[in-house]
């Protein structure tokens, strides 16, 4: 597996690293089958220390984790607590459903943007209907099943997930929904 530790604006010394590398190294030997690669940033918040991992699976299917601490080695570990307890929940998962994923999941390239806020909201009539686009990124759409589309969410820590769904090629949208359950919507044609 490769590592890419690295830290925003703070310097990340040789121990912290080989640290970094054992401890979330036994925790993806432990739950995951075949990772590629492991991404861990650290950055400092105020008066705290943030640390963000991230784990892609051989599958496509991306694990990440985010913790708060005072000391660094702190917040570390508790980022490293949060990824065991996603990894062994998809693991728990996989072995649920009976069945393991042969080939890996198919991405599809699609447009994403970022419109501008309305400033003035209290004005009677806008100029133009049109949005200001600030921002405009690729994004991955992936091909999943509706289970594995809300691991997949879950295990992101997104509110919301957009895929491609296996059963008939539509595109669909797995969202949190505020009273904690999991809403679905299912764009199939008719």
């Amino acid at each position: 597996m490769r590592y890419q530790i690295s830290g925003k604006q703070i310097d990340i010394g040789e121990a912290l690293q080989t640290h970094v590398q054992s401890g979330l190294g036994a925790v993806v030997d432990k739950y995951a089958q075949r990772p590629t690669d492991a991404n861990v940033i650290f950055s400092k918040s105020a008066h705290e220390y943030v640390c963000e991992s991230t784990i892609h699976l051989s599958t496509g299917l991306t694990a990440s984790a985010k913790a708060h601490a005072a000391e660094i080695y702190s917040a570390f570990e508790l980022c490293c607590d949060k990824m065991e307890k996603q990894l062994r929940r998809y693991k728990r998962r996989l072995k649920d459903h009976h069945k393991e994923r042969t080939q890996p999941v198919e991405f599809i390239g699609a447009s994403s943007y970022i419109l501008a806020a309305s400033e003035d909201t209290e004005a009677e009539e806008p100029d133009s209907l049109q949005p200001m686009i600030i921002a405009e990124m690729e994004a991955r759409v992936p091909a999943l099943s509706v289970g594995e589309a809300v691991m997949q969410m879950e295990l992101q820590g997104a509110p919301v997930l957009v895929f491609r769904n296996e059963g008939h090629n539509g595109v669909n949208v797995v969202y949190r929904r505020e009273d904690g359950n999991i809403g679905w919507i299912d764009t199939k044609q008719q």
